[in-house]
């Protein structure tokens, strides 16, 4: 069996600090804001220069919490109630032979501050301080396909929980002027039921 070596290009910084309430798939939480910080290797203007000209970007991934414990072969999605098994080539799952990922995500910005270079983005649906492998432009004429099925997973999924706030969270929330979007970050990522 053929060994290769990764380096990541760089890191995430999002708002999940921990597994739970993490969306199960990129943009449905459009709210959800990160940035991707280059490592240093990476960290120069000259590898993101025409980027700008795409609004979304894939973004392969490691599964850094999970890659230690080994893969499987069959796993249960979340999707079908954890009740059915499907081979892992069938799914999104995480525990995966190489443990790579990937995400289409929204890029809003590339910003270089105080020397540091980063990717703005928003749909993100990675744990904070994931490692980012590479970075690809999201073609539309050759990513989108009009004419895909995708099994048991065909449609978006259902999104009828209702959220609501208490007066104290909702005064909470109105102080927070730097994160105009927390409100409907917050339930949205709540109507996603991230209950396990």
């Amino acid at each position: 069996m053929s060994e290769y070596q990764l380096t990541a290009v760089g890191h995430i910084q999002s708002p999940y600090k921990q597994k739970f309430a993490i969306p199960r798939q990129p943009r449905l939480v459009p709210e959800a804001k990160a940035k991707l910080v280059f490592s240093s290797d990476f960290n120069r203007e000259e590898f993101v220069r025409g980027l700008d000209e795409f609004s979304h970007i894939w973004l392969l991934f490691r599964f850094h919490e999970t890659a230690d414990k080994g893969y499987s072969a069959m796993v249960r999605p979340p999707r079908l109630g954890g009740n059915e098994r499907k081979g892992v080539f069938a799914t999104r799952a995480t525990f995966r032979p190489n443990a790579i990922g990937m995400s289409a995500v929204k890029l809003e910005g590339i910003e270089y501050k105080n020397g540091q270079l980063s990717l703005l983005l928003s749909g993100i649906d990675l744990l904070d301080g994931t490692p980012i492998l590479d970075i690809k432009p999201y073609l539309p004429y050759s990513d989108a396909m009009t004419d895909a099925t995708a099994g048991f997973a065909d449609t978006r999924p259902e999104t009828d929980m209702s959220v609501e706030f208490s007066d104290e969270a909702l005064a909470f929330i109105e102080k927070q002027t730097e994160q105009p979007e927390l409100k409907a970050f917050i339930s949205n990522v709540l109507k996603q039921d991230p209950r396990p």
